[in-house]
């Protein structure tokens, strides 16, 4: 064996109590202790950290314990992998042939997979280290390691499992720049002698090849698939398909040899030059003639035996690849003519009996996830085959024949060929989704319901490919399907096909086109939904509900007066179907749902029908309180289409007995706490939901000007907020939200209630409402609540509502600068003082930054408001308050979570930006920053080297840039006088890193030089420079 006297030696004690370490950790006695567990691999990992660990890998792998030798070839990676810096650089070819023989000595004495595996790796790992370079330490080192273990009698199996792993640890280590280009140049110099080795293999006669032997071969190509050129896969081919095929024509097909051959087809397919729909005449048509041929069999065997077998499944995954490879050729040639060699048939002939063989395992019998598994893996072939058919062009060379069609003409016969593809398509998916009887499907697990569920969704995704295609061919024959089977409607079962009818409908939804659709105007009228049962059969009647929610736009493009008085309306048909269903408790949150979705799609179209609606109001006891927030909501939007004037009789009527029994809750709630605590939510989620109602659907951020209508509407607004029950309405409401916040602010369950609740009672004064409160009373709960028990939640809510006190004016025609807004600056001056001293408190205390990252990070972005709208009120605080603040801000840039050091980052930038930018604020930013800049600047380049988390590293960067461009000549001398000091952060930037930094900073005020120095001052001070990984990190 190699000398290893270059390694540390170690008393055979330590050695021995090692082993006995490893023993114990892998014995069954620990095995049920995860405390014992975490404590011996701890110890275990604090062995292998050290020096000496090397010292143990030869006697751990002459040990006669499987583990100990497993631990041994573990340890010899993981020390050149992690800890080669320690290692003696003049000892690297002395370790490169200890290694080496190390492995020659395993595979001759018959050690497992495993530790051959673990030393393949370590090999490789030494490989990247020092064989990159000129000169190489280790030129040609795939080529001279096969050499060495062939003379040493290396089974080829094991040298086909060496290659494999040599490929796959290149391809993924982390290397850049001229080293990668090298070492893949060491992976193309040795692929002869891959192709080699496989081709010796994979072209044996077959009675003569060895199974493991050719597992190894195929899974070898396989690795080597990106790195081999196309002139060296092309002859492979053949051979492969062959191996695909019984050794006679009237044999089995082996799936031992067909799943690995199938495997290595699949990555020549994907991995390979040949990927993309390359090699059409090498590839996509040899692999179409032995489909033809061989398909229809496998398949043909499998669903007679009544379950798919393995060699089916592999079948299944080679045309699913084969159909995303060459769907495009498809496309092309679905009415080609053109004859193929080899083969009795044309190219036509071939696609379709490709795509007849693709829809037979889509159409497989029985239910996906319990008969079969197969159906789902070639849904996503029909969505790249429709995408190519949009695209297609035809060039068959027919033209130099002269017998070409005209292009009229074979557009006519393509589409009429892809669509009776897709009509079969449509057909099987739908029979496919149907759900098995009750009888069947009480016996599935949960777990097989939710699985079959998610197919459902998938089948879905698909349809809408075949929509396109089909489009009202689609949508007619699921309406002739159903119309076909009401004719004879099922008893008390039965209704499963007409429910995967109507499930197949709702999944198309998004891409019908929003016109007046006879067909959908079928599905809404007399004969489908009002044949639909009411009673029972909640499955179908829960898919007809949500389809009439997912449809409610829809209903908008009818025209309500060109329905004939003596008929309901379709929209109003689809309202009393979905009313009908409330007050059962299976289906009122899909009706409840529902009837959201159509009240707020069709608000304008319902208004005249607002007495209906208060009928419904007045019936809704039977209904879940949970629900019944959803409903109220309905109605909400339906008054917010009338008049303003007119809207208040109903919004008292509906909100009025949401306030008094959420009054009610709050006066029981001394008795009976939990049941009012309960309550309360409810209540306010009602609340919620009535509120949301009444906000307007038109986005009104993007109305450029103001009409004389829309200011009438809202003087009439205006108007109805002041009428005396409306103000009475809004004040009873306010009283009972502040007595809640008194009560219940420190309950997580209420403090979610009030958080919507104030997000949905709120807004900008473009969406107000009758119910809208003013933001600046809420903010004052919101600091209460803050002091009692400070939150996240309620420092967003304090972030929206001062937001909300500086609304933008969206009309007017000044040029002027806006003036600030006296009262919304009055209001966050008061507040502010409050939710600092509050924040600063908790946020002051020992750990707090580091366990409450939402709170930080809401914190800084609740001044990062204040900074945009009321930059003034930092300046006015009380005395020290702002200098607190500010060595806050500094402590949270040195913190780990990335959101909380990035919400810091925004905020230091906008303050810095906005009072710089201030002419009413003078001097205030420079003694701001004169005071406070250097330990900001200091937190941002101890960041830099590698105290703040990489992900963060863009925005320290942009603070920086804005220091640097406000402040240069401050800057410069802090940033000098920083990184030469003795308690700066230790990195692996040298002095020279650290001058050229500075001087690329502080010589260009450009934010992109800025930005390009400190993403290279990261690197080297971090130690990645040189690296992928560094480079793809820094540039996140």
């Amino acid at each position: 064996m190699a000398i290893s006297s270059f390694l540390p030696t170690l008393p055979q004690s330590d050695i021995v109590q090692a082993a006995q370490l490893i023993q114990q950790a892998y014995s069954p006695a620990s095995a049920g202790s995860s405390d014992a567990q975490r404590r011996l691999q701890q110890e275990l990992f604090d062995i292998q950290k050290r020096y000496e660990a090397w010292g143990l890998v030869i006697p751990f792998l002459n040990h006669d314990d499987a583990n100990v030798q497993f631990f041994g070839a573990h340890t010899v990676q993981v020390k050149i992998a992690r800890d080669w810096e320690t290692f003696p650089p003049d000892n690297a070819t002395l370790l490169r042939d200890l290694v080496l023989e190390l492995l020659s000595h395993s595979i001759v004495s018959g050690k497992s997979k495993i530790i051959l595996r673990k030393l393949f790796v370590a090999i490789t790992s030494l490989a990247l280290k020092i064989a990159p370079g000129s000169p190489s330490t280790w030129p040609e080192w795939i080529v001279s390691t096969i050499e060495f273990l062939s003379s040493r009698g290396t089974p080829t199996e094991v040298l086909l499992d060496f290659l494999a792993i040599v490929a796959e640890e290149v391809e993924t280590a982390d290397l850049i720049g001229p080293s990668k280009m090298q070492m893949q140049q060491t992976l193309l110099d040795a692929a002869p002698l891959v192709v080699r080795a496989v081709v010796t293999i994979i072209t044996q006669p077959r009675d003569q090849m060895r199974l493991r032997e050719l597992d190894s071969a195929l899974k070898c190509l396989q690795a080597w698939m990106s790195v081999l050129r196309g002139n060296d896969i092309t002859p492979l081919i053949p051979v492969l398909i062959s191996l695909l095929t019984p050794p006679n024509p009237e044999g089995e097909i082996d799936h031992e040899v067909f799943a690995p051959a199938s495997d290595a087809l699949q990555e020549i397919m994907t991995r390979s030059s040949l990927a993309g729909g390359a090699g059409v005449m090498s590839l996509t048509l040899p692999l179409l003639v032995w489909v033809d041929t061989w398909g229809p069999r496998i398949l043909q065997c499998s669903t007679s035996s009544g379950e798919a077998s393995e060699l089916s499944h592999s079948l299944c995954k080679l045309i699913v690849t084969l159909g995303d490879h060459s769907n495009t050729y498809f496309a092309t040639h679905i009415t080609s003519q053109q004859p193929v060699a080899g083969s009795p048939h044309t190219r036509s002939q071939l696609v379709q009996s490709f795509l007849r063989l693709l829809l037979g395992y889509t159409g497989l019998p029985g239910y996906f996830g319990v008969d079969e598994e197969e159906s789902e893996m070639t849904l996503g072939f029909w969505y790249l085959f429709q995408e190519s058919l949009w695209s297609v062009e035809y060039d068959d060379g027919e033209d130099e024949r002269g017998s070409a069609p005209p292009v009229d003409v074979e557009e006519s016969n393509r589409m009429v060929l892809v669509n009776a593809v897709y009509v079969e398509l449509v057909k099987i998916l739908r029979s496919k989704v149907a759900w098995p009887p009750q009888s069947v499907l009480s016996g599935w697990p949960k777990d097989q319901v939710d699985k079959f569920q998610v197919y459902r969704r998938d089948v879905g995704d698909t349809l809408i490919n075949a929509y396109y295609i089909l489009r009202n061919d689609m949508m007619g024959y699921y309406l002739n399907d159903i119309q076909e089977r009401l004719v004879n409607p099922p008893e008390s079962s039965g209704w499963e096909e007409i429910e995967a009818t109507l499930h197949c409908i709702m999944s198309v939804q998004e891409a019908v086109p929003l016109e007046d659709n006879q067909f959908i105007a079928r599905l809404f009228g007399s004969n489908v939904l009002g044949r639909l049962p009411t009673t029972g059969q909640d499955r179908i009647r829960r898919t007809a509900l949500s389809l009439t929610g997912t449809y409610a736009s829809w209903f908008t493009t009818q025209s309500m007066s060109s329905t004939p008085p003596s008929s309901s309306s379709l929209l109003m048909n689809a309202i009393s179907y979905v009313v009908s269903a409330l007050p059962e408790p299976s289906l009122c949150l899909p009706a409840a749902n529902a009837l959201r979705d159509l009240c707020d799609a069709n608000r304008g179209a319902l208004a005249p029908h607002i007495g209906a609606f208060a009928e419904l109001h007045a019936g809704l006891t039977g209904i879940p309180d949970t629900e019944k927030s959803k409903v109220l909501q309905s109605i909400a939007s339906v008054i917010q289409a009338l008049p303003p004037e007119e809207e208040i009789p109903p919004v008292l009527a509906i909100v009025s007995p949401v306030v008094e029994k959420l009054e009610q809750a709050l006066l029981s709630s001394s008795r009976l706490p939990e049941e009012a605590r309960a309550v309360a939510i409810v209540q306010l989620q009602t609340l919620s939901g009535v509120a949301k109602g009444l906000t307007r659907t038109a986005d009104t951020l993007l109305i450029i000007d103001e009409t004389p209508a829309e200011r009438a509407e809202a003087e009439r607004l205006r108007q109805a907020r002041d009428d005396y029950r409306v103000v009475k309405l809004r004040e009873s409401l306010f009283a009972a939200v502040r007595s809640t916040f008194e009560l219940w602010s420190t309950d997580a369950s209420v403090s979610d209630a009030l958080s919507e609740f104030l997000r949905s009672i709120t807004c900008l004064p473009s969406d107000i409402t009758l119910l809208s409160l003013p933001p600046g009373p809420l903010l004052g709960l919101i600091c209460v609540a803050s002091q009692r028990q400070l939150t996240a939640v309620w420092l967003t809510l304090a972030n929206m509502l001062i937001i909300q006190l500086d609304p933008p004016i969206m009309f007017t025609s000044s040029t002027l600068k806006t003036p600030p807004n006296v009262e919304g600056m009055t209001v966050v001056s008061s507040v502010m003082p409050v939710l600092l001293q509050t924040s600063l408190s908790m946020l002051g205390q020992p750990g707090a930054m580091e366990s409450n990252p939402d709170i930080v990070q809401a914190f800084f972005g609740c001044l990062d408001s204040v900074a945009k709208h009321f930059v003034a009120v930092f300046y006015n605080l009380p005395p020290g308050a702002l200098d607190a603040l500010m060595q806050c801000a500094v402590s949270s840039l040195s913190l780990q979570e990335r959101y909380s050091l990035v919400a810091t980052c925004t905020f230091l930038e906008t303050l810095i930006r906005r009072t710089s930018g201030s002419d009413d604020l003078g001097e205030a930013g420079t003694v701001l920053f004169r005071m406070h800049g250097r330990p900001i600047l200091g937190a941002v380049l101890t960041g830099f080297a590698g105290v703040a988390p990489r992900s963060a590293t863009q925005n320290l960067i942009e603070l920086l840039s804005m220091m640097v461009s406000r402040y240069p000549s401050e800057t410069r001398e802090w940033m000098h006088a920083i990184l030469f000091s003795d308690d700066f952060v230790q990195s692996k930037a040298t002095p020279e890193a650290k001058r050229a930094f500075v001087k690329a900073v502080v010589g260009s005020r450009s934010p992109k030089r800025t930005r390009e120095a400190a993403q290279q001052f990261t690197l080297i001070a971090r130690g990645l420079e040189g690296t992928s990984f560094g480079y793809a990190s820094v540039s996140m």
